[in-house]
């Protein structure tokens, strides 16, 4: 091997590290409040009565007022007010990545990725550091909101992976990715839970103040310190100035589906779209099921969440890094579209633990195959100076599809039962097949000056 080689391999693996690090922590970000929002809504509403009232007061007043009964759900306003509580979290924080994974996509073009991962990790650490003297629900949102622009910088991260891998291997450098995916969603939960026990709180009433979720942010801020001093010390450039976007590409703006001139690419989005509103809809609500099914308690909850998170994490790493060369991308992820259905028609029906933890089995299985595999295709089918823009559209796609799904699922779930919610997630997967079937399956011989 050459010098060249090996600077060039060195690179990639630093590249990787980054990316990976970057990655894993946004989910641990995104999925760390999860066991906690019981909690959450408890707290900041008993803050609120020591201070008179609030914003969060007046929702939970409302949302008690509109209850309804449920097929086979109590009528106690509790269940219902969290899920719109957590909903409503979830849904801010996944609709800034929505408007800012494009925008952090194409200026990441244009500039470098480098410094807009810079830029932005520094913003989830701010988010952090917030969320640790979250006295009060407003300070509170304000993390979740720096948080979310922040974390629509996965587009860039992805791109930084096309950067450094040739388009044959591009679909094992995606299924890297969903590696990070994985381990953040088994830490993110199990962090949240493990802190949770050791409680800060503050005796004070004023805005900034120690809670008892302090334990967590902190946790959480210091593996956003890390990432970024290992983004400042190790991470190279990865687009060179030549690959970069003209300095008079147009500016961008919020809704960017419509300015993809490819039409692969814009198939490939709409796919991953529908696919995640079925998909993070049915997993929100598998908390809800798990405790009216078999009354599980938050260490059975955390459990569920441990094989969901290891399964993604073995399917992703294994197999499809192993078959996805031979099947190609596009097969893969329709046969993870079908899993998918049959995992969702499983859990409508069945009532035993053990058929349950089969239909979990295979609604990792599914998303594993799926997300790694749409992400290379939309990798694939663009330039190098779209890589950026596209995929920050594909992220995009799937943020606001993850601002959706929870609250149509909660509100299928607690209106008409959880055998009906997950039966209507099994049809509507067959809306993303439809545009999965009309993407072609890239050809790896084809030369970068004749792609769309």
């Amino acid at each position: 091997m050459s010098e060249q080689e090996k600077a060039s391999a060195r690179r990639k693996r630093a590249t990787f590290g980054v990316v990976f690090l970057t990655i894993f922590l946004d989910m641990v970000g995104f999925s760390v409040m999860f066991p906690l929002f019981p909690a959450m809504l408890d707290h900041y509403l008993e803050r609120e009565s020591l201070l008179g009232g609030g914003i969060l007061t007046t929702f939970v007043t409302f949302i008690d007022g509109m209850a309804f009964d449920a097929e086979g759900v109590s009528n106690d306003a509790f269940h219902f007010e969290t899920v719109i509580f957590g909903g409503v979290l979830g849904s801010l924080y996944a609709i800034l990545q929505f408007f800012f994974a494009p925008i952090w996509g194409r200026l990441s073009d244009k500039f470098g990725r480098r410094p807009i991962l810079l830029l932005t990790l520094g913003g989830t650490c701010l988010g952090y550091a917030l969320w640790v003297f979250a006295g009060t629900f407003w300070v509170l949102v304000l993390s979740r909101i720096l948080g979310g622009i922040a974390s629509g910088n996965l587009s860039v991260a992805t791109a930084s992976i096309a950067d450094v891998t040739s388009r044959e291997s591009r679909s094992k450098g995606m299924a890297f990715v969903g590696v990070a995916f994985g381990l953040g969603f088994v830490l993110g939960p199990a962090l949240g839970g493990w802190a949770y026990g050791y409680s800060w709180e503050s005796e004070s009433q004023g805005f900034f103040a120690l809670n008892k979720f302090s334990l967590a942010a902190i946790i959480s801020l210091t593996l956003g310190l890390v990432n970024w001093i290992w983004l400042a010390k190790c991470f190279k450039e990865t687009l060179p100035k030549e690959k970069r976007a003209p300095v008079d590409r147009p500016k961008p703006v919020v809704f960017q589906l419509g300015k993809v001139s490819n039409v692969a690419v814009r198939k490939t989005c709409l796919s991953y779209f529908f696919y995640m509103i079925s998909f993070s809809g049915m997993e929100f609500t598998l908390t809800f099921l798990a405790v009216e099914r078999f009354s599980y308690a938050p260490l059975e909850i955390s459990k569920m969440f441990l094989l969901i998170g290891i399964t993604l994490i073995l399917a992703q790493g294994v197999f499809v890094r192993r078959f996805v060369g031979p099947l190609g991308e596009k097969k893969l992820a329709l046969a993870g579209i079908l899993i998918g259905v049959v995992a969702f028609g499983m859990i409508s029906a069945i009532q035993g633990e053990t058929w349950f933890y089969i239909a979990l089995f295979l609604m990792s299985t599914g998303v594993a195959f799926i997300s790694p595999t749409l992400t290379a295709l939309t990798s694939l089918h663009s330039k190098d100076t779209d890589q950026g823009f596209h995929l920050g559209v594909f992220r995009s796609s799937g943020s606001m599809a993850r601002a959706c799904g929870p609250l149509l699922a909660g509100l299928l779930y607690f209106k008409f039962g959880s055998s009906f919610a997950y039966l209507i997630g099994a049809i509507f997967l067959l809306i993303p097949a439809v545009f999965l079937f009309g993407v072609p399956q890239p050809d790896m011989k084809i030369s970068e000056k004749t792609r769309n």
